[in-house]
C-alpha cells in the first residue's frame, strides 16, 4: 500500500475532522472510504447510456419476460 500527502486549508481540515467525528471514524479512514467510493462508482456517462437503453427497450423486455 502506498501513502500520499495532501495539503488542506485549515477550515477544510476542521470540517473533515468534524465530519469524521460524526461518523466515529478517523479523518484518514473517512478520506480513504470517500476515495474508494469515488473510484468504484460507475461512470455517469455509462449510467445514463444504460438507463436510456433500458427505457427505450422496456416494452421489448416486458414482452420477452
Amino acid at each position: 500500500m502506498s501513502t500520499i500527502t495532501i495539503a488542506l486549508p485549515d477550515d477544510r481540515l476542521q470540517k473533515l475532522r468534524e465530519t469524521a467525528a460524526q461518523f466515529n471514524v478517523s479523518p484518514e479512514d473517512l478520506v480513504r472510504v470517500s476515495i474508494e467510493e469515488l473510484l468504484t462508482r460507475p461512470d455517469e456517462a455509462f449510467e445514463r447510456a444504460a438507463e436510456y437503453v433500458l427505457k427505450k427497450n422496456a416494452d421489448l423486455y416486458n414482452r420477452l419476460a
